[in-house]
C-alpha cells in the first residue's frame, strides 16, 4: 500500500470496487486524451460562441430579475392572477422547474445503485442541471406570497411572539422536501466532483487555480484511503437521494391532491408527478446534452447508445404520463360525479382546448411514441424535436392542471380566465436565462463530464487506445459491453 501514487494524474482506482477491492492503477499515459479533451474546456479560454450565447442568456436573466424587482416593489398586482384564479403561472413554473430537476438524481442516483455504468458520461452535467433547476424553482414559491420579506416565517423558527408556521399548509411541505432535496442534491454533486477537481489542480498552470481547485479537492491524492471514504460518502448520498426522487414531487403533488377541487383532489397524483418529473427532466438533460456533444465533439464519449437509452426511458415514463392522463378521465368518468366530468370535458373542449389538443396530446402522449422505433432513437434531429415537445408539453399540462382546475370551479358566478401580462411572461422567460446562464457557467469552470468514473467503466483492453480523431473504441459501445 506504500507504493499508491501521490497525485490524481496517476490516480488509484478499482474494478467493481464495491464488489472486488482489486487495484488498477491508471497512470497518465492510459486515459491521456480523456483528461486533455474534458480539462482542456475548462482549461483554454472561452471561445466567441461562449461569450455571445453568455451574454444573451445573461441579459435575459437580467431583465427577469427586473421583472422580479417589479413585482416585489409593485405588488402580485403586476401578474395576470385573479380570481378565482389565485394561482397561475406562478405555481405552473415551480412545479415545472421541480420537475426538471429530477432527472438528475435519478441519473445519479439511482441508476449508480442499479450499476449502470452508462449513466457516467452524463451524469455530471444532469447533476448540474438539477441544482440550477430548483434555484429556479425556489424563486416562485417565496416571490408569490406577496411580502417576500416575510418568507423567513416559512421556516420552522418560532419569533417572539410564539408563531409557528402552519404545518398543514402544503406550502409548508414543499419548503421541507425541496430544501433537503437541494440540499443532499449539492452534497451528491461535490462529492463527485473531488477527484476531479483534483486533476485540475495537478494541471493547473496559476496559482490562484491551484490554489483554488485545491481547497475544493479537500486534498484529494487518490490513495486508496481517499478512493474507500469517497466510495462510502458517494454510497450513502445515493441511498439518501433516492428516495427524495420519489418523495419530492409526490408532496408537490399534495399541493394539489390535498384540496377538494376536481381535478386535482386524487390518489394518482403522486406517481402522475413523479413519472411526469422524469419524463420532463430527461427531455431536458438532452436539450442541453445534444448541443454540448456537437460543440465540444463528444461523440465518441456521449454516445449513441447513451441518447438511445435515454430515448427509452422518455418512452417508458412517457407510457406511465399517458396511462395516468387516461385513468383521469376514467375515474372521472366512473366516479358520476357532474363536477368532475365537467372539469375534464372543459379541458378537452373549454377555453383552454388548445393547451390540451397540442401540449398535452400531441406533445407529451404522440411525440415520445416515435422512440418505439430504433432509427428515430438514433437520429439527432428526430431526438431533439421530441425533447423540445417534452418540454413545451410538460409546462402545458402543469398549466392546465393549475389554471384548468381553477377558473371554473362549482359556481358559474365566479368563474374567469386567465391572462398573463407581460411579467408573467418575461418572469419565466427570466428564469430560462437564469438557467441557461448557470449551465454556461458550470460547462466553462468545471468539468461537464465526470472524468474519473469514465475511466473506471472503461474497458481495460481500451485503456491504451488513444483519440487523436475522435474515434475511439468507447464510440462503439464499448462502455456498454463492460
Amino acid at each position: 500500500m506504500n507504493d499508491w501514487p501521490t497525485t490524481q494524474e496517476e490516480a488509484v482506482t478499482t474494478v467493481d470496487r464495491p464488489l472486488a477491492r482489486v487495484p488498477l492503477v491508471l497512470n497518465r499515459r492510459n486515459f491521456s486524451w480523456l483528461t486533455e479533451r474534458i480539462s482542456g474546456v475548462v482549461e483554454e479560454r472561452a471561445p466567441r460562441w461562449w461569450w455571445v450565447c453568455f451574454t444573451i442568456t445573461g441579459t435575459i436573466a437580467m431583465f427577469g430579475l427586473f421583472c422580479l424587482g417589479y413585482q416585489i416593489s409593485t405588488g402580485v398586482g403586476v401578474w395576470g392572477n385573479n380570481i378565482p384564479n389565485g394561482w397561475a403561472w406562478d405555481i405552473t413554473n415551480f412545479v415545472f422547474w421541480i420537475g426538471i430537476g429530477h432527472a438528475g438524481t435519478l441519473i445519479s442516483a439511482i441508476l449508480y445503485l442499479l450499476r449502470q455504468k452508462w449513466r457516467t458520461s452524463i451524469n455530471r452535467s444532469a447533476e448540474a442541471m438539477t441544482l440550477f433547476a430548483v434555484m429556479c424553482a425556489a424563486i416562485f414559491p417565496g416571490v408569490h406570497v406577496g411580502r417576500v420579506w416575510m418568507a423567513w416565517y416559512l421556516a420552522p423558527l418560532p419569533n417572539n411572539y410564539g408563531i409557528w408556521p402552519n404545518f398543514r399548509s402544503p406550502l409548508m411541505w414543499d419548503v421541507f422536501a425541496v430544501s433537503t432535496y437541494f440540499t443532499v442534491s449539492v452534497l451528491f454533486w461535490y462529492t463527485g466532483l473531488i477527484p476531479d477537481l483534483a486533476t485540475l489542480r495537478d494541471r493547473a498552470t496559476t496559482k490562484i487555480r491551484k490554489f483554488l481547485f485545491g481547497v475544493f479537492a479537500c486534498g484529494w491524492r487518490g490513495s486508496n484511503r481517499n478512493w474507500r471514504h469517497y466510495e462510502m460518502a458517494y454510497l450513502l448520498l445515493a441511498g439518501l437521494s433516492t428516495p427524495l426522487v420519489l418523495s419530492v414531487h409526490s408532496v408537490v403533488s399534495f399541493d394539489f391532491a390535498s384540496s377538494v377541487l376536481p381535478t386535482w383532489h386524487t390518489t394518482i397524483f403522486p406517481p402522475y408527478f413523479v413519472a411526469g418529473a422524469i419524463f420532463g427532466g430527461f427531455a431536458m438533460v438532452l436539450t442541453l446534452l445534444i448541443p454540448a456533444r456537437a460543440i465540444f465533439k463528444l461523440q465518441d464519449i456521449i454516445t449513441l447508445q447513451h441518447i438511445d437509452k435515454m430515448a427509452k426511458i422518455i418512452l417508458l415514463t412517457g407510457s406511465f404520463v399517458t396511462y395516468a392522463y387516461a385513468m383521469e378521465f376514467f375515474v372521472a368518468w366512473y366516479s358520476g360525479s357532474a363536477y368532475e366530468r365537467f372539469a375534464f370535458w372543459n379541458r378537452v373542449f373549454g377555453p383552454y382546448w388548445w393547451y390540451w389538443w397540442t401540449g398535452m396530446l400531441f406533445c407529451n402522449m404522440l411525440s415520445p411514441q416515435l422512440f418505439w422505433f430504433r432509427w428515430c432513437r438514433r437520429n439527432i434531429l428526430v431526438v431533439y424535436f421530441v425533447c423540445m415537445c417534452v418540454n413545451a408539453g410538460m409546462w402545458f399540462e402543469r398549466f392546465i392542471i393549475i389554471v384548468g382546475g381553477l377558473h371554473r370551479d362549482f359556481l358559474p358566478s365566479s368563474w374567469g380566465m386567465f391572462i398573463p401580462t407581460w411579467v408573467d411572461i418575461w418572469t419565466f422567460i427570466g428564469t430560462l436565462g437564469i438557467f441557461t446562464s448557470l449551465f454556461l457557467v458550470f460547462v466553462r469552470f468545471l468539468p461537464m463530464i465526470a472524468m474519473s468514473e469514465v475511466k473506471i467503466v472503461l474497458p481495460e483492453a481500451n485503456a491504451h487506445a488513444h483519440s487523436p480523431n475522435g474515434h475511439h473504441p468507447f464510440a462503439a459501445g464499448g462502455m456498454e459491453r463492460t
